[in-house]
């Protein structure tokens, strides 16, 4: 008689935790289906009827059930090593955030890249010390801290290139072969993918071959490739082709960072960038995208300047800034529509909202035009980034039909590209995932819910390797969100961005409920999650 296979649990068995009355939504994009949820320890065991006692039950009727939700694409790096425990993502459903985005990992780093970067981290970092550590020491760091929820990190091409080669445009002698063996060390430690960030430098130096010489190092290790594009607005095509071309090359998954079309001459051009990611993935490609839904961006406000501004460093940057005759050639790369250099030609100074600023606290949550007057906004802006070149913006580029083009699409995800929560952030840091529920599943019923919860789920789980996360069934990590379909939402603004969105009552962490009752319990639950 052949053995069968082992059962998880026995009808007299004593769970820790179940999940009584709910619709459960697997995170695969299966429909909603009335079940309760069983876990014991970190693992949930069985889902459906009579699973019998638990040493707690939550009566979650009317409620529903679903995976833990991940997100994609989060600036989160620093936040488990601020003082108190940070339970903003919990509030959202959120129990795995994929951080080093856009090329800029907090590791590995050393004393001089930190000089040469100048404010670039300290703006991302909110109030966190940037120090000097490799890879391994970073997740050892944030280990030891205590996430409030997990943290899986990527490392990233500007860190790497910074570390390698400064500010400078052309790499040095052996440059490009340090940054293989830096990589290499992150992937050994645990990065569980590299991220580029092609319009900020250094990484914007970099070029097409650089990038797949570091991608194959990614392949070694089966790490995905994931980039903020070398152009998201007038030479999006381009940018696409070049990411393609990248995976293609390196053998890589690819994950298109914030898909969206930018600049109002380019508005309606979503569906350029879909085709092209279909069109990769008949040719052989495993692509996929993020999204976040909201028409304005979030970034550095030095973003609008073309990248030669940043050659040479912070104090390099200040110098022409300063200067009449260099400040007049940078605005002239930045006016010129045919080269892409910057945001300032595709967007107007009322696009463009100050957010951080560390010396001069009075320009935060007012525009360049409103700070510029019945000046000069260029000049306006100048003077801003001198006194604080790391400053932050949230900047408006595109198209609601767009977003909601975009969004419908099935190879989109969700990541909400958040950035520490802390003073006037973009609302996306505090809502982004109810947002999505609320305002595109319930009010415009863009999206079913059972869909949604794949794109915020196993969607994000497969393209980074988290095995066992992202659906409900026996055996996979009993990371869970109990919402309430009804009442999820974010009504956080641009001027008020820190207001608390709704609907989430339960958040279960590796099996510990975070989240009880729409209150956060205290605990810091959170793991390293490692490549």
């Amino acid at each position: 008689m052949r053995a069968g296979r082992p059962t998880l649990w026995r009808n007299d068995t004593m769970h820790d935790l179940v999940l009584r009355g709910g619709t459960v939504y697997d995170g695969l994009g299966g429909p909603g289906a009335a079940a309760d949820v069983a876990v014991t320890g970190d693992r949930v065991v069985a889902v459906g009827a009579d699973l019998g006692p638990a040493r707690r039950e939550i009566d979650v009727t009317g409620l529903a059930v679903a995976p833990g939700f991940i997100d994609a694409h989060s600036h989160s790096d620093p936040v488990p090593l601020l003082p108190e425990p940070q339970p903003f993502k919990l509030f959202q459903g959120v129990t795995t955030e994929i951080v080093g985005n856009c090329g800029f990992s907090f590791a590995p780093l050393d004393a001089a890249t930190i000089e040469a970067t100048g404010p670039l981290f300290a703006e991302l970092a909110g109030g966190v010390p940037v120090v000097p550590r490799d890879f391994a020491g970073y997740l050892a760091d944030i280990a030891a801290a205590g996430p409030t929820n997990h943290i899986a990190a990527l490392v990233g091409h500007n860190t790497l290139r910074a570390y390698a080669n400064g500010m400078d445009e052309r790499l040095r002698p052996g440059a490009l072969e340090q940054m293989c063996r830096l990589a290499d060390d992150a992937f050994a430690a645990g990065a569980v993918g590299l991220s580029s960030g092609l319009i900020y430098p250094p990484g914007s130096y970099g070029d097409t071959d650089e990038l797949i010489a570091l991608a194959r190092v990614a392949h070694r290790w089966n790490r995905p490739y994931t980039t903020h594009m070398r152009n998201e607005d007038d030479r999006l095509g381009e940018a696409l082709d070049e990411a393609i071309a990248i995976a293609t090359q390196a053998r890589v998954r690819l994950q298109v960072s914030h898909c969206k079309v930018a600049g109002q001459a380019n508005h309606g051009n979503a569906k350029l960038l879909l085709a092209k990611l279909h069109e990769a993935r008949l040719a052989g490609v495993d692509v996929r995208g993020d999204q976040y839904p909201y028409r304005a961006g979030g970034t550095f406000l030095n973003a609008l300047l073309p990248g030669a501004a940043q050659v040479g460093g912070t104090q390099a940057m200040r110098a022409r800034l300063a200067d009449p005759a260099a400040r007049a050639e940078l605005r002239a790369l930045a006016e010129d529509l045919t080269q892409p250099h910057g945001f300032w030609a595709r967007v107007t100074p009322a696009d463009v909202l100050v957010t951080t600023h560390t010396t001069r606290p009075e320009v935060t949550g007012r525009t360049l035009a409103e700070l510029a007057g019945a000046g000069d906004a260029f000049d306006t802006l100048c003077e801003v980034l001198v006194a604080d070149p790391g400053a932050g913006m949230v900047v408006t580029l595109m198209a609601e039909e767009d977003v909601e083009t975009i969004m419908v699409d099935p190879l989109i995800g969700i990541g909400s590209d958040n950035g520490p929560p802390v003073g006037l952030q973009h609302p996306r840091t505090w809502g982004c995932f109810p947002r999505v529920l609320g305002e595109y599943v319930r009010e415009r019923g863009l999206l079913t819910l059972p869909e949604a919860v794949r794109k915020m789920t196993s969607a994000i789980a497969d393209q980074f390797g988290l095995t066992g996360r992202g659906h409900i069934g026996a055996g996979a990590v009993a990371d869970l969100v109990v919402f309430d379909p009804a009442t999820i939402g974010h009504d956080g603004t641009y001027a008020v961005p820190d207001v608390r969105p709704t609907g989430v009552e339960h958040v279960v962490l590796a099996g510990h409920v975070v989240v009880d009752v729409g209150r956060f319990t205290g605990e810091r639950r959170g793991h390293v999650l490692r490549g």
